[in-house]
């Protein structure tokens, strides 16, 4: 059975709006909703920038560890993470590997790396460059949006609908290029939620979304942030000898990062792209906004912090974090799974009870990290992370079991259903399923 046709049986089952071919598109330009593609080498290679962004991002906070620091890496990631989000969307529409939307993507890849290269100095002598160049990178979104708007109405005034905000937003941050102090950090602060909220207006009528496409480019940017804790473990190691310290560190390290991908992998994803996949039309396309586009972000977020924490962990894993640091190595996760009971909740489900004893455990070892070695406060973190994935590993093993095994293809009904099913009867339906 083909991967298109485990998820979903090919396009029959996906709603009409998703699976028609758009009238009029521009030749060489192939929709991307008339068959369940996946993500594409060329969106792939326009990931590589965001790879670096992140770490400049890391770089930056680690270099001024304050919360001056902090605030300003927060809007960094903010700003980037919706640069990112854009062309996730835009891609979900339109092949990008056809025609002129292959040489406006390289063109945007381009803008995005002096963004990036940009980002370290982004609130002081490369300010401008920063913004100059993040508005030539939403400008191109802009126009490749319009462009896949011309055969269909309703993603036209969609793409429309932002125009004002999403050129306002980045207009803004050229200016706060000329800026410095507080008033600079307001105005960062006023483009990034003119931007993050303009998409609400029209309530996300007219837009289109492929889900199979969207879960799984979101999915592998998430490998992309979890990858830059690994990095952080590379460069928080750099120099140090190899002893039993610093092999035990790096061993805790990698299980917290093993964590958080399973805790994201093993079933979430599947569940929400069911939910996604069930939805239709404008519900469908805000739910894509709120569970990706929001939601992603603090989970993105939280991983930055981790690898902060963890890099000052491991180069000092005899000393107490400072406070920056402390709270990147547990509060970074615990920001982590927070999304994820935002996300929990997004999708109609409770908050569950693993996930927020977890984020309350890992909030109080704060205070814990900023006294003790910081080797103790890594081992804990650990220990929290790890007894979470046993706990829905085994409390939830026939329902994870039936999830992980449709890989995404029930409905909200039928999840719902598994979760409040004993074990036994879930076990016996698999088993008669399996059978068949």
């Amino acid at each position: 059975m083909s991967c298109a046709t485990r998820y979903f049986y090919a396009e029959d089952l996906l709603p009409t709006s998703l699976t028609r071919t758009t009238e009029g598109s521009i030749s060489g330009m192939a929709d991307r909703n008339r068959t369940t593609q996946r993500v594409t080498p060329l969106e792939l290679f326009f990931d590589l920038v965001v790879v670096f962004a992140v770490t400049q991002v890391t770089a930056f906070i680690s270099h001024d560890p304050t919360w001056n620091g902090l605030l300003r890496g927060m809007l960094l990631l903010g700003a980037l993470w919706w640069a990112w989000a854009s062309y996730a969307w835009l891609t979900n529409t339109l092949d990008p590997e056809e025609g002129v939307v292959r040489l406006a993507m390289f063109g945007a890849m381009a803008a995005m790396l002096i963004v990036s290269l940009a980002t370290p100095d982004a609130f002081g002598d490369d300010g401008v460059v920063f913004g100059v160049a993040y508005f030539i990178v939403r400008a191109l979104h802009l126009v490749l949006y319009s462009i896949a708007g011309r055969g269909d109405r309703d993603l036209l005034r969609a793409v429309i609908r932002i125009v004002p905000t999403a050129t306002l937003g980045p207009a803004l941050l050229v200016v706060a290029g000329f800026l410095d102090g507080a008033s600079q950090l307001a105005l960062w602060g006023v483009a990034l939620a003119v931007d993050f909220l303009g998409v609400l207006v029209g309530h996300m009528r007219g837009w289109r979304i492929s889900p199979e496409h969207f879960v799984e480019r979101h999915g592998l940017v998430m490998i992309i942030a979890l990858g830059e804790s690994i990095v952080a473990i590379g460069v928080g190691a750099a120099g140090l000898p190899l002893g039993t310290g610093a092999i035990t560190a790096v061993l805790l390290g990698i299980t917290v990062i093993a964590a958080l991908w399973w805790s994201y992998f093993d079933w979430v994803a599947f569940v929400v792209q069911s939910r996604l996949a069930e939805a239709t039309g404008a519900e469908r396309a805000a739910l894509a906004r709120d569970a990706y586009s929001y939601l992603h972000l603090p989970m993105v977020g939280g991983i930055v912090l981790f690898a902060l924490g963890l890099e000052v962990a491991l180069a000092h894993s005899e000393e107490p974090l400072p406070t920056i640091p402390a709270i990147g190595l547990c509060g970074g996760v615990a920001l982590y799974l927070m999304a994820h009971i935002g996300l929990r909740l997004r999708i109609g489900g409770g908050f569950g009870r693993g996930r927020p004893a977890a984020t309350i455990l890992l909030l109080g070892l704060i205070p814990v990290a900023m006294n003790a070695p910081a080797l103790t406060a890594l081992a804990l973190v650990t220990t929290v992370c790890t007894m979470l994935i046993a706990y829905e590993a085994l409390r939830y093993r026939e329902a994870r079991a039936w999830i992980r095994s449709r890989r995404g293809a029930f409905t909200t009904e039928e999840v719902s259903s598994v979760a409040s099913t004993p074990s036994r009867i879930v076990r016996r339906r698999s088993r008669t399923e399996a059978e068949r």
